[in-house]
């Protein structure tokens, strides 16, 4: 697979890959940022992207010199590999009541029932590709190109915690209150990201996930967003 290594300002390296939105092509750039990880250069951060993988280094710090010519080295020797190198989640979502405020809007857009679109968004695993935009929000793919309506025309100013949308073929959770353009269909009682846990984040990218449907009542008996 081809890729290449530049400067990215006077800390940081980006290698990249074909620009695709592609299993295959994230799962190396995660195998790539794993490397990179275990090299033993004099790294900051590494951040896993769709397509890329952005390496932040100590300029000043002992082998930093030295960090393009690694970096081509780790890129060509990553292993490829289609499979998916992280972990298989079930999610719970609760679609009725008041929280899927765009279902007939999807509805409309698919030319089906709500409940065909619930079946739909249940029906596929989706792959996290990136986490971002705010912390612990998982970019996952794909969604079925029947119901993968665009983005709103107008987002809205406020969008409650763990609501779960769908966007041009995605479909994420918010972890936090925030503006957003995403069409909402359904509530998640899990918080994607939480500081107060052993390990914050939820999801990570290469995980697999799948909605699991429930009703209102049990969304309302495992709510962590004290709005039980």
């Amino acid at each position: 697979m081809e890729f290449r290594v530049r400067a990215a300002g006077d800390s940081a390296w980006i290698i990249e890959l074909p620009e695709r939105i592609d299993a295959a092509v994230n799962t190396r750039a995660i195998r790539i940022a794993r490397a990179v990880q275990e090299a033993g250069l004099p790294i900051t951060d590494v951040v896993v992207g769709y397509r890329s993988v952005m390496v932040y280094i100590d300029p000043l710090a002992e082998g930093a010199s030295g960090v393009e010519r690694r970096l081509q080295e780790i890129a060509a020797d990553a292993e490829e590999s289609d499979a998916a190198p992280g972990a298989l989640l079930e999610v719970p979502v609760c679609y009725d009541g008041p929280y899927g405020p765009d279902l007939p809007d999807i509805a409309r857009f698919a030319q089906c029932s709500i409940e065909e679109v619930i079946e739909r968004h249940l029906a596929l695993p989706y792959r996290v590709f990136v986490v971002g935009f705010v912390p612990g929000f998982a970019y996952m793919a794909s969604v079925d190109p029947r119901i993968a309506a665009p983005r709103r025309p107008s987002p809205r100013l406020k969008v409650p915690a763990g609501s779960v949308a769908i966007a041009a073929g995605q479909t994420g959770i918010y972890p936090a209150e925030t503006p957003g353009g995403w069409s909402l269909i359904g509530r998640c009682p899990i918080r994607p990201y939480d500081p107060g846990r052993a390990e914050p984040f939820l999801f990570h990218p290469g995980d697999t996930v799948r909605f699991a449907r429930i009703t209102e009542a049990a969304y309302r008996a495992a709510s962590q967003w004290g709005d039980a």
